[in-house]
């Protein structure tokens, strides 16, 4: 009788080990997927972008009321099961991509519990969202920076009054702003097709929009394609035709997305990156990538020479400025550093939305409209204004400290394509 009872219970332990799936990251890439679908459903921001199966979508209707603590556990329980993973004995681990996969979780943790109400400190929300902590400036730095753009315009009047009279004259004609857009995407897309080998079938819609918290968007549909909508809200400069075609296209959004798509879910099979949860790491890379793109498509006079031969005169623009208007340009970047300041400020509480509106105004040389506009994107979006300027020199740095030099060029592609179609964030970006 107890030689019976024995084999029974084997069998009972056999059968209950052959039917239970081991932990793979696989199961782990598939419910992280769904996860943020479902979560997808109480923030219409929250997931960019989505190529995956299409049964995987949510079938049921979102609940009357955040799920919080449902959606809490289960981001928790992967992100314990991807440390399951990473402490198993498999050979075979490919542990770079389940370390990435568990900073996604703990962003999207992160985000889950702010929608719910919950707030973090501007550096401590950046590090938990973008694996980044954003350096700190003071506003003497910047100062510093207005005094050099003083000494460089010229006029008469205060220095935001001759710098929005200066830039007035490189305004894009409304008229004129889809001739210029596009002959500015295309010459982006042919230099990038030197480089990159597309698909056939790649492509985009391009579209201009009004009432938007952003300059330009790229929605990307899957299968190669995109939608770029530019808004038109305020007038815009000769620059940024290039700086958004760039930005948002080639070598940007659109080809980091569509390598995304290409390498990592349909050749390798990494479904976790069927879907793009923007307040992620991912984030950080894609926005830094795209701004740094558009020095590597575009670099050095060769972006000068480009627009003054055929931008300016397609615009209707005077070319003779275009030199002091780029010196401009330069310092204006370094500037941008003092939205990351006026955000923190405001969102840990020092400082109130009309004296941000205002420091913006500042700093940024805008309009009092324009300041609103960008205090409007720092509300709806957070500590995820760090990614544009962090981002770009984070990746700038770890594509020259490879090789990627201004005068290597070939070098400078290649590494900027391998960071484009692997899985990267901020703490394993190259730095020393």
């Amino acid at each position: 009788m107890k030689k019976y009872l024995v084999i029974i219970l084997v069998l009972i332990i056999t059968s209950c080990k052959s039917s239970s799936n081991p932990l793979s990251i696989d199961i782990i890439a598939e419910d992280y997927v769904k996860l943020v679908l479902e979560i997808g459903q109480y923030d219409n921001a929250f997931v960019d972008a989505y190529f995956g199966p299409e049964e995987w979508k949510p079938t049921e209707p979102k609940s009357e009321t955040l799920p919080l603590d449902n959606f809490v556990q289960r981001a928790n329980t992967l992100i314990s099961q991807c440390d399951e993973l990473l402490v198993s004995d498999n050979p075979n681990l490919e542990i770079a991509r389940i370390n990435m996969l568990k900073k996604q979780l703990i962003a999207v943790r992160t985000k889950i519990e702010m929608i719910g109400g919950k707030t973090f400190p501007f550096d401590e929300e950046a590090k938990l969202l973008y694996d980044a902590v954003p350096p700190h400036f003071s506003f003497s730095h910047f100062d510093e920076l207005l005094g050099e753009l003083d000494s460089l315009l010229p006029g008469d009047g205060d220095l935001p009054t001759r710098y929005n009279n200066f830039m007035a004259e490189f305004i894009i004609p409304k008229d004129k702003l889809d001739t210029v857009f596009r002959v500015a995407i295309n010459e982006s897309r042919k230099i990038t097709k030197h480089y990159f080998e597309l698909p056939e079938n790649e492509n985009f819609v391009l579209e201009y929009v009004t009432d938007k918290v952003w300059g330009g968007y790229n929605y990307y549909q899957g299968n190669a394609q995109s939608l770029i909508q530019i808004n038109t809200d305020f007038p815009i400069y000769i620059s940024r035709a290039i700086d958004l075609g760039s930005h948002e296209g080639y070598p940007g959004h659109h080809i980091y997305m569509m390598l995304t798509e290409q390498n990592l879910v349909n050749t390798k099979g990494w479904m976790e990156y069927s879907v793009y949860p923007l307040f992620s790491p991912f984030s950080l890379i894609s926005e830094g990538s795209a701004n740094y793109g558009i020095d590597v498509v575009f670099p050095g006079d060769k972006r000068i020479d480009f627009e003054k031969e055929y931008l300016f005169p397609l615009a209707g623009i005077d070319t003779s400025k275009a030199e002091i208007f780029y010196t401009v340009q330069d310092v204006m970047s370094k500037l941008n550093y003092a939205r990351n300041e006026t955000a923190r400020a405001y969102l840990n509480g020092g400082l109130t939305r009309e004296n941000a509106i205002k420091q913006i105004e500042k700093y940024s040389l805008f309009t009092p409209e324009k300041a609103e506009q960008s205090v409007r994107f720092i509300e709806a979006n957070r500590s995820y204004v760090i990614n544009y300027n962090l981002g770009k020199d984070l990746v700038a740095k770890h594509v020259e400290m490879l090789g990627g030099s201004y005068n290597n060029p070939e070098k400078r592609w290649e590494i900027f394509k391998e960071l484009l179609s692997n899985p990267y964030t901020a703490s394993t970006l190259k730095k020393e």
